[in-house]
């Protein structure tokens, strides 16, 4: 009961410090909101193209929200060694870094539902697979934040965090099928693409937005959540490695 004090409590003080400042908050809605009128303008085609654009704008929507909270902050309690008193708490190290992450998923998932909130006046979403939509926007988000956790394990500096994670974000952008097919990349960059975990998550968008998905979405599923498990016992032993030992 103690442990699960402790990770409601780390949680909500990185909510309340952090997500709920009106900086970020600005930062997730105008940030979708500049990515949904870009592409829909470049588009040209009218209230047609936002359901297309949708699943892109969704994902990316999340992989910066999240990628850029949990590696910035993370690294300045950890440069500031605030962090430090945090690992000297009773609790498992993979609890106290599921909470310092909670807050970032949160924010994620916020996130998406912005140009979601957006399209529902240009268009209808009435034939959209929530139950598909939900569990992938849930599964992008612990994906992107565990990718923000492995980066801020990784560097010392903030400025290396968001060069580091840039290094991660812009290639996912082009690579994943956000804007436009994995069909269309030359074929000696489609295996990267299949190396990034956006890639898959942003299948089961297009299959519960548009019904149509490169790879059966309970495949898409499980390869998604081994990216979490990975990126996530990655960051746990590179805290062990560079933070404890």
């Amino acid at each position: 009961m103690n442990q699960w004090i402790a990770f409601w409590s780390i949680m909500f003080k990185d909510v309340r410090a952090y997500y709920l400042k009106p900086p970020n908050v600005s930062w997730g809605l105008i940030f979708p909101v500049a990515w949904t009128g870009m592409f829909f303008i470049r588009s040209g085609r009218g209230l047609d193209s936002v359901l297309d654009l949708l699943p892109g704008v969704v994902a990316i929507s999340v992989l910066f929200g999240t990628t850029s909270m949990l590696a910035v902050t993370v690294t300045f309690e950890k440069k500031n060694r605030s962090f430090d008193r945090l690992l000297l708490a009773p609790i498992p190290l993979s609890l106290l870094m599921l909470a310092k992450t909670s807050g970032a998923i949160l924010f994620g998932v916020f996130n998406a539902f912005v140009p979601i909130l957006l399209a529902q006046f240009l268009t209808d979403l009435s034939r959209i697979a929530w139950m598909t939509v939900l569990p992938a926007v849930l599964l992008v988000a612990i994906a992107s934040t565990f990718l923000g956790l492995f980066i801020a394990v990784s560097v010392s500096e903030v400025f290396e965090a968001q060069t580091f994670s840039n290094f991660f974000r812009f290639p996912m952008i082009f690579l994943c099928g956000l804007f436009f097919p994995i069909s269309a990349l030359p074929a000696f960059l489609r295996p990267l693409a299949f190396a990034l975990p956006l890639t898959y998550g942003v299948d089961i968008l297009r299959q519960g937005i548009l019904g149509q998905s490169m790879l059966p979405t309970g495949l898409n599923l499980m390869i998604l959540i081994g990216f979490c498990l990975a990126l996530f016992i990655v960051s746990l032993r590179n805290v062990h490695r560079k933070w404890i030992v």
